[in-house]
């Protein structure tokens, strides 16, 4: 165990903080501070653009584009009070909302996209985005629930009947990170609304059909990183991590499925990326990968 803290420790000061908050249970604040001025958190900054924006706008190109770096930069756990970042979340939410309230970035697509809010709600609400900028967002994510407790996100263009893990597991994301950071707006609905896109996820026990009992995607079984979008089950056991879920038995087969993927060495592999423009690559594929050695440990910590 020492050894592969150590190694850990080796990496970028972003998965230093992390290693030591979450694994260590040492919260470094001096250490946050530094991840916007060296490794991954300062490269990414130094792609910021004039305008405020990433990438070509808000949503293009994936995934070099405002959104796709600011769900990076928070999950890097870069600090909350960085003033560039509040600023460019700031004007996405003042000048990137449809009719129906929601960030809405594509102007060919009359109604917005739930998942993209979600992951949207996610990094404003770690960022400490003023309350009154998210209560369409908020508005607009209650109204896409559907009645089987999650959320899809194809409802907004072909009436999606059955929830999707992808848009459920993004959704709730952004659900928790809003709880969690003292907004009151809806909260009551709002947690309702957790619970049951949770108990969507548990049903299917991470990645099998509630039908079935098959495996729904092969690629749920693979740990990229960055995850963007995709479901993966290390991003799902994760989330439950995070949200301080209790153990509950239909999340063991993800975890026997975590460990076996676990090296002798007690790594975890960097799985394949999810093809599109990076501003600079992180993780190497197919190698023991730091951030997702740290998730599956930190995951492992709390559920073993």
């Amino acid at each position: 165990m020492s050894e592969i803290i150590n190694w850990l420790l080796q990496g970028d000061v972003s998965i230093q903080y992390q290693v030591k908050r979450d694994l260590l249970h040492e919260d470094d604040k001096a250490l946050q501070e530094k991840i916007a001025q060296q490794g991954w958190g300062a490269a990414y900054l130094s792609t910021r653009h004039p305008d405020g924006h990433w990438g070509m706008k808000f949503y293009q190109p994936k995934w070099t584009s405002s959104h796709y770096t600011l769900l990076d930069l928070r999950n890097l756990c870069i600090s909350p009070e960085n003033p560039p970042i509040r600023q460019s979340i700031r004007m996405i939410l003042e000048n990137e909302k449809g009719h129906d309230g929601g960030v809405n970035p594509a102007g060919s697509v009359n109604n917005s996209d739930v998942c993209i809010n979600g992951m949207a709600l996610n990094y404003a609400c770690y960022f400490k985005t003023e309350e009154k900028l998210l209560h369409s967002v908020v508005d607009f994510i209650l109204s896409q629930q559907l009645s089987d407790g999650g959320f899809n996100c194809r409802l907004n263009r072909s009436g999606a009947k059955h929830s999707s893990l992808h848009t459920t597991l993004s959704t709730v994301e952004g659900i928790h990170e809003y709880l969690q950071n003292g907004y009151t707006y809806r909260k009551s609905e709002l947690k309702m609304a957790c619970r049951q896109a949770e108990e969507f996820i548990l049903i299917h026990r991470l990645f099998l059909s509630d039908r079935t009992g098959k495996i729904i995607h092969k690629d749920f079984l693979r740990f990229p990183w960055s995850s963007r979008w995709r479901y993966d089950i290390l991003r799902a056991l994760d989330y439950f991590r995070h949200a301080d879920h209790p153990y509950d038995e239909r999340m063991q087969p993800a975890l026997d499925v975590l460990l076996k993927k676990q090296n002798k060495n007690g790594t975890w592999n960097t799985q394949a990326k999810h093809p599109g423009q990076e501003h600079f690559e992180t993780e190497k594929a197919g190698v023991p990968g730091r951030m997702n050695t740290l998730r599956a440990m930190r995951v492992l910590q709390k559920y073993s």
